[in-house]
């Protein structure tokens, strides 16, 4: 229950911040601040929804959800990735709003605010680095950019503190904003790969055929379906066609599959005879079927 209680954690932390923020944001005229509090509070909006699905997420399967509830999790990283793409855009346009009539900045503030923030982050981020879950990756890597973004206006604030640049400061805010689209857009990707039932990442489906067959015992495999829960727990089903001990085979495909990063398995059993019916007719449907069942009175 590791992960949930840091997730906690990183949420409180996040929330309060980033009502501080916004607050040194107008108070010390920062876009660059302001714009890492909306993107701050987005991520504490997704955290706050990571927490809630990743805790539902752990419950056992049930006749509603008979594969269990890890796909929860995943939602959980859709949704906060969303939040971050809306508010990476809105950063941007704020920036861009910035460049075209830039206004006077308080650099002294902007560079205490920015102290605070790379720490408090720094703190969540420490507190996140567990966890094995896309939804708590997703939390973590909120956590880096917060510390990334806030080093990068602290940076930009003694820069400005010495050369009064104020131009500056929404490029950094566009640069920030940019970092965490590309970012948001992966993740993205990593969770509707999951959606679309693409076999998960480093699992190669011919390979494990290859090392299937070589199983003593084993006359054919197919129908192989690779899939994955949450991008952590990978399934597998296929049909094997044997002449030997079902036992043994099994516990051979099981092993086998195990070192391919594969826990739960489910394997059909075929005979030798059974199997050449099948390798002709398992496309076709049988053209006789159901005839014989018209009675005719």
């Amino acid at each position: 229950m590791k992960t949930e209680k840091n997730i906690l954690i990183a949420f409180l932390l996040n929330l309060l911040f980033s009502v501080f923020e916004f607050a040194g944001g107008i108070f010390t005229g920062s876009v660059a601040i302001v714009s890492d509090a909306v993107h701050d509070i987005g991520d504490a909006a997704s955290i706050g929804i990571s927490y809630f699905l990743e805790k539902k997420s752990k419950k056992q399967p049930d006749e509603t959800y008979t594969y269990g509830y890890g796909r929860l999790s995943v939602i959980g990283s859709v949704i906060t990735t969303l939040i971050l793409l809306v508010g990476s855009c809105f950063v941007v346009y704020n920036a861009v709003c910035r460049i075209i009539k830039p206004t006077a900045i308080n650099y002294n503030g902007m560079i205490l605010f920015a102290v605070v923030g790379v720490a408090v982050n720094f703190c969540a981020a420490f507190f996140t680095r567990e966890g094995d879950s896309l939804n708590q990756k997703a939390v973590n890597l909120h956590m880096l950019e917060d510390v990334l973004g806030w080093a990068v206006v602290l940076v930009g604030a003694v820069v400005m503190r010495f050369t009064d640049f104020a131009i500056i400061d929404p490029i950094l805010s566009i640069g920030v904003a940019v970092f965490i689209f590309v970012n948001a857009v992966k993740n993205l990707k990593e969770a509707l790969d999951l959606f679309l039932e693409k076999t998960p990442h480093g699992i190669d489906v011919r390979e494990i055929r290859e090392h299937i067959l070589q199983i003593h015992g084993v006359l054919d495999v197919h129908h192989i379906h690779i899939w994955s829960m949450d991008g952590y727990h990978n399934y597998a089903t296929m049909h094997i066609v044997t002449n030997g001990d079902p036992h043994a085979i099994k516990d051979a495909i099981r092993e086998e599959l195990r070192e391919h990063g594969i826990g739960h398995a489910t394997l059909e059993l075929e005979g030798e005879n059974e199997h050449c019916h099948e390798k002709h007719c398992h496309i076709e449907p049988h053209a006789h079927a159901g005839h014989h069942h018209h009675h005719h009175h």
